[in-house]
């Protein structure tokens, strides 16, 4: 995959996004009960769109969102809902330096047009705070997802692993507790293993 036709293909796509959006708000709920998305959590929201989860975060009573886009469309749609609170960054997250700060790292409907799958996983966990949790999700389960990215985004997109491939990848870095792929929804969902005593 090429990052500048990915880019090209969602600043395409964002003037009509949300008109063509379905939100499942139920699905959505399970996923950020997986994130562990609470009260005063900090959040990185990873390839965030144009915002689609930023409501759910205020219910929730979130301190503060990071939510980073590649499309300069999406972010600028997502950066004009952006409440106070969260902040929109227009970018490449495996591009930016990490700060470990976060307890919650979300990638919502995004993990297949990322082209290395350990990087990426290997990259995000450095922006977790020790005992923060990393979860790749979706709202269809993984037949029709990838399905679905077989079709006009084949270009931009691969492949989803399937959940216990992505289960075995997090257990490099996190300590898993929620790997669930069935018809409706796909959620893998880990916490940051804790360094040993002396370590670093």
């Amino acid at each position: 995959m090429n990052q500048r036709t990915i880019v090209d293909f969602f600043d395409r796509l964002a003037p009509d996004w949300d008109a063509q959006l379905v939100v499942d708000e139920d699905k959505i709920r399970r996923i950020l009960d997986a994130a562990g998305v609470c009260p005063g959590a900090a959040v990185l929201d990873v390839a965030c769109g144009t915002g689609v989860l930023f409501p759910f975060y205020a219910q929730r009573g979130v301190d503060r969102v990071m939510a980073v886009d590649i499309s300069p469309e999406m972010a600028r749609i997502a950066a004009a809902k952006a409440v106070p609170g969260v902040e929109v960054v227009c970018g490449d997250v495996e591009a930016l330096t990490p700060t470990p700060a976060y307890d919650c790292c979300v990638v919502y409907n995004a993990f297949p047009h990322f082209p290395d799958p350990e990087r990426l996983v290997g990259s995000l966990v450095r922006w977790l705070r020790p005992g923060g949790r990393l979860t790749v999700a979706h709202g269809m389960g993984l037949q029709q997802l990838n399905a679905h990215h077989a079709g006009h985004a084949a270009g931009v997109s691969r492949g989803m692993l399937p959940a216990p491939e992505l289960s075995a990848l997090f257990s490099h870095f996190l300590q898993v507790d929620t790997v669930l792929s069935d018809e409706g929804i796909y959620i893998v969902s880990g916490a940051l293993l804790k360094p040993a005593e002396g370590t670093r």
